[in-house]
């Protein structure tokens, strides 16, 4: 039988950023976003345990087994990085792997707007990185990071569940800890920031109200913080950010929110012209009519200003990066429409345009 780690050494092979396991079916691999069957027979629900197995501890395989649920990543020297999900299904063992390079692609690489870059140049204060799960959220983040492990002398304090991209120490110092391995959750993870004396902080998911309450006291104590949220658009996060929050809270950290936050990505990967996977970007720069619609919970209003902001403040809204990928002819009008969140103003844009 074939080994899990030719299977993975075929997905880097193939480009794919996926390889799935699960009984009854042979592996499967995504590529360009669609699933591809390996050329070989279908794995038995041993055939899956065994392939699984071969690259997990003692210690993993009694929590896996304990808990049904495994989540942890692993390197191939010479070959890849990899993210890897262990699940039962229908009482069998099923797994996916996420292909991460060994290597932390550059931001230019990326194709988002070259605005996004300016982040690198904020002192302190929150960034939020959103979109769905494959969005390519932990890599423009850790393009970022390594921008400024590169440029800035400070401390890099990563809390990530698992890690992924592996940072070497530059002008700065980077200190990733695990989920699991370093520390037991983004709370307390998050809690003990304060104390490790960071200049930049990644906390890798806000998954609930003490750990974005942590994210907001570190912004607003002179640190600069990246974190993720799985939300569809920028005045969404927002949106999300205070609504985690209960009733009499919310005003407090609205207030808090609208001082500290600096802008907020908000990406998808949708597929090319040529096959590839390409990414649009939306960018809110959080800029003084931000932080007042903030502060008065007009949340609702900043996709207007985001509409209007793009001279000024560089702002880029989800149909701009759709406009302006139609026109370089890296998506068709199809592929455009179905990520829209506006496919009428879409429309309206395209028409202005004469297409």
């Amino acid at each position: 039988m074939i080994s899990l780690q030719q299977l993975l050494k075929s997905c880097v092979q193939e480009e794919a950023s996926d390889l799935h396991l699960t009984q009854g079916s042979a592996p499967v691999l995504r590529i360009n976003g669609k699933l591809v069957r390996v050329k070989s027979s279908a794995l038995s629900a041993q055939d899956v345990k065994n392939l699984a197995y071969s690259v997990i501890t003692d210690y993993q395989k009694k929590i896996f087994e304990q808990k049904k649920e495994l989540d942890f990543a692993f390197s191939i020297k010479k070959v890849s990085r990899f993210r890897a999900n262990y699940y039962y299904q229908k009482g069998s063992i099923a797994c996916a792997f996420r292909r991460i390079n060994l290597k932390i692609p550059t931001f230019s690489s990326l194709g988002l707007p070259d605005i996004v870059a300016s982040i690198i140049n904020y002192p302190h204060g929150l960034v939020l990185v959103c979109g769905p799960t494959g969005s390519g959220k932990t890599t423009t983040i850790a393009s970022l990071i390594n921008e400024i492990n590169m440029i800035r002398k400070g401390h890099i304090v990563t809390v990530e569940d698992p890690i992924e991209y592996i940072y070497s120490h530059g002008k700065c110092i980077v200190n990733q800890r695990e989920i699991g391995l370093d520390t037991d959750n983004f709370e307390i993870a998050a809690r003990q920031l304060l104390r490790q004396d960071p200049d930049v902080c990644l906390i890798g998911e806000l998954r609930d109200r003490e750990t974005v309450e942590y994210a907001l006291k570190l912004a607003e104590t002179g640190h600069l913080v990246f974190a993720t949220l799985h939300t569809n658009s920028a005045p969404e996060a927002v949106h999300r950010m205070v609504n985690i929050f209960s009733g009499e809270e919310k005003s407090h950290v609205r207030v808090l929110l609208a001082q500290c936050l600096n802008a907020v990505v908000s990406q998808r990967l949708l597929p090319g012209i040529k096959g590839n996977l390409t990414a649009a970007c939306e960018f809110l720069q959080v800029n003084t009519a931000v932080r007042n619609l903030i502060r008065e919970d007009k949340i609702y209003q900043i996709y207007s200003v985001m509409q209007t902001g793009r001279e000024k403040s560089g702002m880029v809204t989800m149909n701009n990066s759709l406009m302006s990928l139609i026109l370089k002819r890296k998506v068709d009008l199809k592929e455009a429409f179905l990520y829209s969140p506006d496919p009428e103003e879409l429309d309206n844009m395209l028409k202005k345009a004469g297409i």
